[in-house]
C-alpha cells in the first residue's frame, strides 16, 4: 500500500471514528435530557384563563390581577388581563363572549348587571368553560364559584365603626358610587342596618358619585350647601371618600365632620394621616385574584371548591398604618 493510500485510509477511520462519538454523545443527551421538542412542552402552561374586569387600568383592579399572576406563575397557567380600559358594559361584554370562543380553560370576571351578565354566564359555563366571579357576585347565574367581600357585611361593620367614633350621635350624609350595582346596594344596606335603632344617628341624603372623586365631590359639595347640619359621611366606593375630604377641606370643616370612606386608595390613606378621613373600609384585592387562580386550577382538577368565598375585610383607622404594598391602591386622578 502506497504512502499516499495509507494516509487517506487513517484519516477516513479518524472521521469515522469522530463521527460515531459524536452520534452516541449526542443519542445519550436526547435519551438522558430530553428531546429539543420534550423540553419545550415542559413549559408549556398547564391552563389558559383569562380575568375579565370592569375596568382595565382601575389600580384596584391591578392589585387583582397582580396576585392573579403570582398564582399563576407559581402553578405553572397562563393569565391573561383583558377587557374595557374604562368602564363600559357592552365592550366587558364583548370581551367575556370572544374569551368564551377562544376556548380558553377558564373565565374569572367581575359579575355586572345581573340581567346581562347572568344568561352570557350561563351560556359560557354550559359551553365546558368554568367561570368565576372576583369581587362582585353574578349569584342568579351558573357561575361556579365567588370570591371576594361580603359587600352587606362591609357596610355593617363601616355603621358599627361610625357609631362608635361619633359616640352614637352624627347626622349622616351617603355617597354611593352606583345606585344600581349590587355590591353598591348592599353596603348602603348593610350600613344602614348596622346603625338602626340608633336615635343618636339618622341619614340626612344619599348621593351618586359614578364611582369617580369629581363626581363625589359634587355631591359632597351638593351635600353641604342643602344639608349644612351634616355632621359625617360614608363614601361606598373607592374614590368617594377622597372627594368627600376635598369637599370638608374646602369648607374647613375637618374638626366638625366625620368621614368614612371606602378602600385604601393612595390618597386615602394620605386624608387619614392628615385627619380628614378618620376610617376606611379595607379590602384584599390582591388576595382575591391569588385564591381564585387557585380555586379554578381546582374546579378543573375536580377537586371541592366552595360556591362562595369571602376574603377578609375590615375597618381601620390611623393607627393601624403603615400598610404592606399589596393592600395599597394607587390611582391615577379621574
Amino acid at each position: 500500500m502506497s504512502n499516499l493510500a495509507k494516509f487517506l485510509y487513517s484519516v477516513g477511520v479518524l472521521l469515522f471514528l469522530i463521527s460515531f462519538s459524536l452520534t452516541v454523545y449526542f443519542a445519550y443527551q436526547i435519551f438522558h435530557i430530553g428531546s429539543p421538542v420534550e423540553q419545550a412542552n415542559a413549559s408549556v402552561p398547564r391552563y389558559h384563563f383569562v380575568l375579565v374586569p370592569e375596568e382595565l387600568d382601575n389600580d384596584y383592579w391591578r392589585l387583582v390581577e397582580s396576585g392573579a399572576k403570582t398564582a399563576a406563575a407559581k402553578h405553572n397557567v397562563a393569565l391573561e388581563y383583558i377587557g374595557p380600559t374604562q368602564a363600559n358594559l357592552e365592550e366587558h361584554i364583548k370581551t367575556l363572549e370572544m374569551t368564551a370562543a377562544a376556548r380558553v380553560d377558564g373565565i374569572m370576571t367581575q359579575g355586572l348587571h345581573e340581567v346581562q351578565f347572568t344568561p352570557l354566564i350561563n351560556q359560557i359555563v354550559e359551553k365546558g368553560i368554568p367561570v368565576i366571579t372576583v369581587d362582585t357576585d353574578a349569584i342568579q347565574s351558573k357561575r361556579l364559584s365567588y370570591i371576594g367581600t361580603d359587600n352587606y357585611y362591609s357596610g355593617y361593620i363601616a355603621g358599627k365603626a361610625l357609631i362608635e367614633d361619633t359616640g352614637g350621635n352624627a347626622k349622616v350624609a351617603i355617597i354611593t358610587g352606583s345606585f344600581h350595582t349590587s355590591a353598591q346596594q348592599l353596603r348602603v344596606q348593610g350600613f344602614k342596618d348596622a346603625i338602626k335603632g340608633n336615635e343618636g344617628i339618622s341619614i340626612v341624603a344619599i348621593e351618586e358619585s359614578n364611582i369617580t372623586r369629581v363626581k363625589a365631590a359634587d355631591a359632597a359639595n351638593k351635600v353641604l350647601r342643602e344639608h349644612p347640619e351634616v355632621t359625617a359621611f360614608y363614601g361606598t366606593s373607592a374614590l368617594d371618600g377622597i372627594g368627600i375630604a376635598q369637599i370638608v377641606e374646602y369648607y374647613k370643616k375637618q374638626d366638625d365632620v366625620y368621614i368614612i370612606a371606602f378602600d385604601t386608595i393612595e390618597d386615602t390613606i394620605d386624608y387619614m394621616e392628615k385627619g380628614t378621613i378618620e376610617a376606611t373600609v379595607m379590602q384584599k384585592p390582591y388576595e382575591m385574584g391569588y385564591r381564585a387562580v387557585e380555586m379554578m386550577i381546582n374546579l378543573i382538577e375536580g377537586k371541592q371548591v366552595p360556591p362562595t368565598v369571602h376574603t377578609e375585610t375590615k375597618v381601620i383607622r390611623k393607627e393601624d398604618l403603615p400598610l404592606d404594598s399589596n393592600s395599597i391602591i394607587r390611582v391615577n386622578p379621574s
